[in-house]
């Protein structure tokens, strides 16, 4: 793709400071940028890199202000990231076009998919299924039946979406993810065996949810685990039957949900996080990296620690906690001169 800077600031809605004839034809990180490449400066420690880089063009925000005249051609805008971000998107949407079916793939007769499908090489989609328009497909993804995936949705390679499942429109599900897998639930016996829970339900994806590779997210025993609008899971993450994510929630890798929990809207879980079964997590909540959630949260909290607890009580508790070595051995010490006495 190439692009002169008054094309970029088009698209970008910035304005150009230098020559806007200038082309740029890929995009590199301002720290080790090259002739004929865009770059962004996003974040003040690299803003000595503005004067050294070898980039063509560089996007500014409106507010820098240069120490020295730069060569390059700048473009300002309010927000570098969010503007880089914009490129990116508009550099992958003209990526090469992929469509067809691969001769080694397989799709059963009553299969409904429109004429611009791309459906890799050994990839499978069972019956009544539908594939809506612009899906891409790519190689070695099982499609089980009476599935449903909407507009312009992507499955890369590895990907297996069990039977009744929906994924809305503008999905995007990353190498490796499960979808629909049985939930992980046991019954005793009498003889104290234990009996499998079939799980009879589904999973439904809505529009605009973007699920990282090798992530499992379980079935429903009845009913669905719901994904809904907007949510954006990390990889290796295991949300489990019967869960509901509320819309626009961020999960970050390594997080493990338990099943019939329900997270609310715009929450963000960090890394490592675990939270328990049966719980109820409100909406705006913020789980630290590393967290166990034992209890259901309140809307607009911040929480940290196994168990988890108030982000600034646990912060109060960690001086405490990293001051016990001392506090035993002064303790000890005054034992020991107490039993002298």
């Amino acid at each position: 793709m190439n692009l002169k800077a008054y094309q970029v600031a088009e698209i970008v809605d910035g304005v150009v400071e230098g020559n806007d004839q200038i082309s740029i034809d890929k995009l590199s990180k301002i720290e080790s940028g090259e002739k004929d490449s865009l770059s962004f400066l996003g974040n003040p420690k690299y803003n000595n890199f503005l004067y050294s880089s070898k980039s063509s063009i560089i996007i500014i925000s409106n507010s820098f202000v240069l120490d020295k005249p730069v060569e390059k051609t700048l473009i300002r805008v309010d927000d570098p990231n969010k503007a880089f971000s914009v490129l990116l998107e508009s550099f992958n949407k003209n990526k090469r076009i992929l469509f067809g079916i691969d001769k080694t793939s397989i799709i059963s007769n009553n299969v409904k998919y429109e004429d611009d499908l791309y459906f890799g090489a050994y990839s499978v989609c069972q019956e009544n299924s539908i594939l809506g328009k612009n899906v891409k497909v790519y190689p070695q993804v099982f499609i089980g039946e009476n599935v449903k995936i909407g507009n312009n949705s992507i499955l890369f390679p590895g990907v297996k979406i069990y039977d009744n499942c929906i994924i809305g429109e503008n999905c995007i599900i990353h190498a490796g993810t499960i979808i629909g897998s049985d939930g992980f639930g046991f019954n005793l016996d009498k003889n104290g065996n234990q009996i499998k829970v079939i799980h009879n339900g589904n999973v439904i994806l809505e529009d605009n949810v973007e699920i990282g590779a090798n992530c499992t997210i379980d079935k429903a025993t009845l009913g669905s685990t719901i994904i809904k609008t907007g949510v954006k899971i990390d990889n290796l993450v295991q949300v489990a039957h019967n869960v509901i994510i509320g819309e626009n929630t961020v999960i970050a890798a390594c997080v493990g949900i338990a099943g019939s929990t329900t997270i609310g809207k715009n929450c963000m879980i960090g890394g490592q996080a675990g939270v328990s079964g049966h719980l109820i997590i409100g909406d705006r909540v913020m789980i630290q990296a590393q967290s166990g959630v034992m209890k259901s949260v309140d809307s607009d909290s911040t929480v940290m620690g196994m168990p988890a607890i108030n982000y600034r009580d646990y912060n109060k508790s960690y001086v405490h906690f990293k001051n016990l070595p001392s506090i035993i051995k002064s303790l000890d010490k005054l034992f020991n001169l107490n039993k002298d006495g």
